[in-house]
């Protein structure tokens, strides 16, 4: 994927706020078809469109049929069709794909359009149709050709999104850099109250539950304009972390199992995970199996890179607590045939860049100022024995390279083959993202007054920062230029957007340095 023209980037704003109001609309399909449902409410589309998941030749779309978002939707108790079209131009003058797909109530309305027999590398606008109402346009585009070397690629990671700490301004600067995918590594909703004293208050009474009650919290979210824009205009790949569900979860096992019995969790997660893919554009694939979901996956981007995304909490023992815990030989954070997933797939991969998507961060965070140490156990620091074993297999792979999230801080590090000597090889780089708007403005004195005494027991450490925003990384053969891109505020609607510290990683040469 190369870097976007100035007329390519000129689209951006315009794709984000058509609403497909153009008279060429109503001649989509036969009229039979679009009379069906056209009864519905108006405000169908309220909850916009996104892509997810690209292929070399193929994308999913997605919308979900809302005209009640906050309150369950407002749908009918019945399927409805709705149209959707796929066209190589934002007018739609050259339709490549279009049909019709049906928005059944036992998955909230949603659509999932997984098309295929696309171009690959190439930019597409799309659009749905339901009721007589048009959905925003949206803008994806495809992978490269499996077989191709060169290019370049742009990615945008991303993670914990709170509503009530603050404004998702950090996707208004997003969009102007017009990443090709974004990748999101968890907490795309928080399940927490609404608090008096937010910036925005959640919507609700408490904390969701049932389905219902997780499909509001979605709707909210889906509400913030940034998000909704960054959404309309570039494909998404996710994974979840922990506030999708509930704070600190792993496996089947809630942060206070005295107050949340495992039936009544396992209704939870089986809630919390339909309404997770009710709302992500993601394949069938993914259509949960009561309690359980499958996430991991891979994406293939040419020869270029190849992306590994993870699910760190279905798998997972319960967290450690202590040092001996965490140095447990049974303890894991991927399950066994998770962790021979990746394995194989870090072994025979034909890419340049191997990068692996991780909620959690993998590099070492050691809280205890000199001797000794004292782990951040919420995080590979927690397994030990797996998380080491993971990294000397990176000394047998092509430039391995970690993104994560789940610290609502920048923390970009060398990965060390043996974390307890410091003068073992560095065998990787890892960028932990900060948050998009998670623990809101933070004082940044306090935190360098709190964090800098540290680095000396860190010396993997290269960036650590605590302002929102998100990292972007331009991918090309001979290496990545990373951008730490912050925003000064999220306690307002509109923000100024900075680079904080920019990065190389240069390809056979593990590490990262500051530029």
């Amino acid at each position: 994927m190369t870097a976007a023209s100035p007329d390519r980037r000129r689209l951006l704003t315009a794709g984000a706020a058509v609403v497909g109001a153009a008279a060429s609309a109503q001649l989509w399909l036969p009229t039979t078809a679009r009379a069906a449902g056209s009864t519905l409410p108006d405000g169908v589309f309220s909850l916009g469109v996104a892509s997810g998941d690209p292929l070399p030749d193929g994308i999913v779309l997605w919308t979900r049929l809302a005209p009640d978002p906050l309150n369950g939707g407002g749908m009918p108790d019945s399927a409805v069709p709705v149209e959707w079209e796929l066209a190589d131009d934002e007018r739609f003058r050259k339709t490549v794909r279009r049909g019709v797909a049906q928005a059944q109530p036992e998955f909230g309305h949603s659509v999932h359009v997984d098309v295929r027999g696309l171009h690959p590398g190439r930019t597409y606008w799309y659009r749905f149709r339901s009721g007589g109402q048009v959905s925003p346009t949206g803008r994806t585009r495809t992978a490269p050709h499996p077989h191709r070397k060169g290019g370049s690629l742009r990615v945008a990671l991303a993670s914990c999104q709170n509503w009530q700490h603050g404004y998702f301004t950090p996707y208004a600067d997003m969009l102007a850099q017009d990443p090709d995918f974004v990748l999101f590594v968890g907490d795309y909703i928080y399940e927490s109250s609404p608090s008096a004293t937010a910036v925005r208050r959640h919507e609700g009474k408490g904390e969701p539950y049932s389905l219902v009650q997780y499909r509001n919290r979605y709707a909210q979210y889906r509400s913030d304009p940034d998000l909704a824009a960054m959404h309309a205009n570039a494909p998404w790949v996710v994974t979840f972390d922990d506030h999708e569900v509930d704070n600190d979860w792993a496996g089947e096992i809630p942060q206070d199992p005295d107050k949340q019995p495992h039936d009544a969790f396992v209704a939870r997660l089986t809630a919390a995970f339909q309404a997770y893919y009710e709302h992500m554009p993601v394949r069938a694939t993914a259509i949960p199996n009561g309690p359980h979901i499958r996430m991991y996956r891979r994406l293939e981007f040419g020869r270029l890179a190849r992306l590994n995304v993870l699910d760190t909490r279905q798998f997972r023992s319960d967290q450690a607590t202590s040092q001996a815990g965490a140095q447990d030989p049974s303890m894991t954070m991927l399950g066994a045939d998770q962790k021979e997933w990746l394995l194989d797939g870090l072994r025979d991969s034909p890419a340049r860049w191997n990068i692996i998507a991780s909620q959690i961060m993998l590099a070492e965070t050691d809280l205890q100022l000199g001797e000794g140490k004292l782990w951040y156990y919420d995080a590979w620091d927690g397994y030990q024995v797996e998380r080491n074993a993971l990294l000397k297999e990176f000394t047998g792979i092509r430039n391995p390279v970690v993104l994560s999230g789940d610290r609502h801080l920048t923390m970009i590090s060398d990965l060390k083959e043996d974390f307890a000597d410091p003068e073992s090889d560095v065998v990787g780089a890892e960028f932990v993202g900060t948050s998009i708007s998670s623990s809101g403005d933070q004082d940044q004195a306090a935190f360098h007054a709190q964090w800098d005494p540290l680095k000396a027991d860190n010396p993997h450490w290269k960036v650590i920062d605590a302002h929102r925003g998100y990292h972007l990384f331009d991918i090309r053969h001979g290496g990545i230029d990373a951008q730490v891109r912050v925003v000064d505020t999220v306690l307002k609607p509109q923000a100024n957007a900075s680079t904080l510290a920019a990065l190389r990683v240069e390809s056979d040469e593990p590490g990262v340095r500051v530029v």
